[in-house]
């Protein structure tokens, strides 16, 4: 349960509240009499059950606004449903609710279309201390779509489902049946197990072959509008995207911004994701065809905007005999990849961990180490330590590339000189170049292979942190919510690509990262600029920048790892510059390796023929 903290005058504010309610509700109970007579009627209700009856409340106004009120009006409402006028006659055509809960998860079941109008998590809170809803107030359509034998189509979602709530052990089950007859109905199952996400859910009919036209296609249609949870919701909707696993493992998603859509056949689950929070379907059976699509709902980022994207979901049921059995599962939850990785259904799949090598490092080294650090230290403490592990691991690899440095740096006055002296002949210049690189054992590329290898653990952060559920309401010195920005200042106005605030450890890694570009190529700098090389000055300012914009609505973990990483870099570099390596001592060296012959390969030889006949030819002309 997430930890609400209440300053001075909240704590007040409540107390006083709460004394008014009391008062209130002192003020309004009952008489004796009333009570003696309200408990003669609970009594007399109480014995007429004999077995658990559904959690309803009955809506009057609206069950009367729904169904027709006169007799004819009603006959021709029945006429419109078929077969399935005999459930219009039954007591529960009413829009009755059924709740279903357990320890993480409230839901409510309407009887009209027999499905969930509201879900609930119950252990966590949105930015602004609200229940977190994945359900609510008509965000949801959920409706199986039929033909019938006598030329009707039919959506279940107009139609009244007749509810019985059960127990199975510790599971809560709720059957929702929509009957033709007694013993021919449309059977929605859910079971829900207790302090558990997964529900069951089954779709089944029994005894419909003559009801059901099965050559028309069934179609289950679900869409979903996603509710805002997070302080920036363009950063909450960059990771907002309808996910999904079709033909036996393969894996695939919507584009995160615009409209898209997409035809997929053999599909095992869908998800609706809504960065930390997913809504998830999946089938024992594969769905023979879906077609997803999805829409961006954020046209304004700078409005408050309480939706981000809306998904919809068209999936093609196949009959089996003339009648439906599909054994399915809802989960409703965190999407944190320890949870979902529980469930052994790949739906951790749906989480943007990285592909690759990327997501391999995320999943077997990154993510259970940093949950090792996080249940023993406080959040921002365990990312400072997660970035020390990581950057003490990459040490030799950091120490190869700065020695790969201190080489170049002392052969510098040489291949200054012979740029001044072949100035005129590119490629002649090339050759003494490769010449001297040869003899000294020095080799440009000996400083970037080193640097190629850090990129998959840097990239593997970077697609971590932003989906890292620990994070979540998590605070770090002026930080309240690691997983959001670390705002310290408004804008009186918004600034393109950065916003209307001020975030400040973007600022902090933007300097670290420009003493750290200081370092590493102020040396550069001092050379004349080579044809076709980056502007290294403008490339030292460039990045710092980028990374001011980029981050200031990023996750304020993501841009304090960055600034520790930067610092321990650059702690790095200064020992090894001072305490480990010794540039005389490198000097020296070179200067042994050029004084002794060095044999060439016949890779290298053949290079330096083929360069002196292109050199000879040249001359030619």
């Amino acid at each position: 349960m997430e930890e609400k903290k209440f300053d001075k005058q909240s704590m007040i504010g409540f107390l006083l509240i709460g004394a008014i309610l009391l008062f209130m509700l002192w003020q309004n109970q009952p008489s004796p009499e009333e009570l003696a007579a309200e408990k003669a009627k609970q009594e007399q209700i109480d014995a007429e059950k004999r077995v658990i009856t559904p959690t309803a409340t009955k809506n009057t106004e609206l069950a009367d606004a729904t169904l027709p009120q006169d007799s004819a009006a009603m006959e021709r409402y029945k006429a419109t449903l078929g077969s399935f006028a005999y459930s219009a006659s039954l007591p529960s055509a009413t829009d009755n609710i059924t709740e279903l809960e357990n320890d993480v998860l409230a839901l409510k079941i309407s009887n009209k279309g027999g499905f969930i109008v509201e879900a609930r998590l119950k252990q966590f809170k949105s930015y602004d201390s609200l229940p977190v809803y994945l359900i609510k107030d008509g965000n949801s359509r959920f409706n199986l779509n039929f033909a019938t034998t006598d030329n009707r189509t039919l959506n279940s979602e107009n139609m009244y489902f007749e509810p019985s709530l059960s127990k199975e052990g510790e599971n809560q089950v709720l059957s929702m049946k929509l009957k033709v007859a007694a013993n021919e109905y449309l059977e929605y199952r859910y079971t829900l197990k207790p302090d558990d996400y997964m529900m069951g859910f089954g779709i089944k009919t029994v005894g419909l072959q003559s009801v059901i036209n099965t050559s028309q296609p069934i179609n289950l249609d679900w869409e979903l509008k996603g509710y805002r949870h997070a302080k920036s919701i363009s950063y909450e909707n960059r990771y907002t995207r309808l996910t999904y696993e079709y033909e036996e493992g393969d894996h695939d998603k919507l584009d995160q911004s615009g409209e898209d859509d997409a035809i997929e056949t053999d599909v095992d689950w869908l998800n609706f994701r809504q960065h930390f929070f997913s809504s998830i379907l999946l089938t024992d059976q594969p769905f023979e065809q879906v077609t997803f699509k999805s829409q961006n709902l954020v046209e304004d980022e700078e409005v408050d905007t309480i939706f981000t994207k809306k998904y919809a979901a068209e999936m093609l049921l196949t009959p089996v005999n003339g009648e439906l059995n599909y054994a399915m599962d809802f989960y409703y939850g965190p999407t944190d990849y320890q949870v979902l990785n529980n469930y052994d259904r790949d739906i951790d799949e749906a989480m943007p961990l990285g592909w690759g090598i990327f997501g391999f490092i995320n999943k077997y080294l990154i993510i259970p180490f940093f949950n090792f650090l996080i249940a023993y230290f406080p959040a921002g403490i365990a990312i400072i330590l997660l970035t020390i592990a990581i950057k003490l691991l990459l040490s030799p690899v950091q120490y190869k590339q700065y020695l790969s440095q201190a080489k170049m740096k002392v052969l510098r006055p040489e291949i200054n000189e012979i740029n001044e002296k072949y100035a005129d002949n590119a490629m002649k210049k090339q050759q003494e170049t490769m010449k001297i690189y040869s003899k000294a054992g020095a080799s440009p590329l000996s400083g970037c292979i080193p640097g190629l290898l850090q990129i998959p653990v840097f990239y593997a952060l970077f697609t971590f942190f932003p989906s890292a559920f620990a994070l979540r309401h998590e605070s770090f010195l002026w930080a309240d919510d690691l997983s959001s920005y670390d705002k310290i200042a408004d804008l009186p106005f918004s600034i393109p690509f950065y916003g209307d605030h001020v975030s400040l450890f973007p600022i902090l890694a933007s300097i670290a990262i420009f003493i750290y570009m200081t370092m590493t190529t102020g040396q550069s700098m001092q050379q004349a600029q080579q044809p076709g090389m980056p502007n290294m000055k403008f490339l030292m300012y460039l990045s710092p920048l980028m990374m001011l914009f980029f981050f200031n609505n990023y996750a304020s973990g993501l841009s304090l790892y960055y600034f520790i990483s930067n610092l321990i870099t650059i702690g790095i570099m200064l020992v090894i510059k001072n305490f480990i390596l010794d540039e005389n001592k490198i000097h020296a060296k070179i200067a042994t390796a050029k004084a002794k012959p060095k044999k060439q390969n016949r890779f290298t030889k053949k290079f330096s023929e083929m360069m002196e006949q292109a050199e000879a030819q040249q001359k030619k002309k």
